[in-house]
């Protein structure tokens, strides 16, 4: 699956970048369905807002329940100063997660297969289990800035196992907020955990459900402009990464949207951390990419 050059940069820079992983037709297809979600989608009084600057933001119960459902979640810039939508609705929403991979039929198909399993073994993932996937859609004019982070904060194993699968569903350019990387940075201390406190000091329930902190593991600065490096790339474009990468993506002012699709998948052969975020019980098990 993978050329003895590609297996070297793997190991080296902890990224590839693989080209044409995905046919023009399906990853049109896939973008159709994405705008077909949102225009299905109702908002609630409990739909969320997605950040990364404020991340307090992010703890709320549509998250957690996101674990196992299809949720939008609202651009940040979308609203004006009085809380009403200052976009259109198709316009206003950063991402749908977190288990559409499980429950939608079309990105079943699109997040499963032999060349994805292949690929998984190639990388060295050993009993793939893949637990989260998003649409990221880096909207025009105010799609969000995702600030320096590793994916490894979000889905802590032991050993640390986690692996990004990122999918160009449109061209990402230096414009609309393409990936940058930190090549190399795998080598480098996972600095945040993740963590959700599901139960209180006396072993029951919090009051008001579940808390999500960030908490601080390492004080490695983060990458400066000059180690990061960046990823345009080409619609159908598969970009993978190891959990312990340190990316971001600037937010997007162009009038170009930049939709994007991924998976994160750990080894079963490792310890899933109980702090995780991201859990899931008997009624939607967790599986691999066959």
């Amino acid at each position: 699956m993978l050329s003895a050059e590609q297996t070297a940069q793997w190991q080296r820079d902890g990224y590839l970048v693989l080209p044409g992983f995905k046919p023009a037709a399906e990853v049109a297809a896939a973008c159709d369905r994405a705008r077909a979600i949102v225009a299905a989608f109702e908002p609630a009084a409990d739909t969320g807002t997605f950040s990364t600057r404020d991340r307090s933001r992010v703890a709320d119960a549509a998250l957690l329940a996101s674990a196992e459902a299809v949720h939008c979640f609202f651009e940040e810039e979308a609203f004006d100063t009085q809380g009403r939508l200052a976009v259109p609705k198709e316009r206003s929403i950063n991402k749908i997660g977190h288990a559409l991979h499980e429950l939608d039929p079309f990105f079943d198909r699109f997040s499963h297969g032999p060349e994805l399993a292949a690929l998984a073994r190639a990388l060295g993932l050993r009993q793939p289990q893949v637990w989260q996937s998003q649409l990221i859609f880096k909207q025009p004019h105010i799609g969000g800035e995702v600030g320096w982070h590793q994916d490894g904060s979000f889905f802590l194993t032991t050993p640390q196992t986690v692996t990004t699968f990122w999918f160009a569903l449109e061209d990402a350019t230096l414009d609309n907020g393409c990936l940058w990387v930190q090549p190399g940075g795998q080598a480098s201390p996972l600095r945040e955990q993740y963590v959700c406190d599901w139960l209180g000091a006396d072993g029951q329930p919090l009051p008001g459900g579940p808390r999500l902190r960030m908490q601080l593991l390492d004080a490695t600065p983060w990458p400066g402009s000059a180690q990061a490096v960046p990823l345009p790339v080409a619609a159908g474009t598969l970009v993978v990464f190891g959990g312990l990468l340190p990316h971001y993506s600037a937010p997007n002012r162009s009038p170009r949207s930049r939709l994007a699709y991924t998976l994160h998948a750990t080894c079963g052969t490792a310890a899933y951390a109980a702090q995780n975020w991201l859990q899931r019980s008997p009624a939607l098990p967790v599986r691999g990419f066959d």
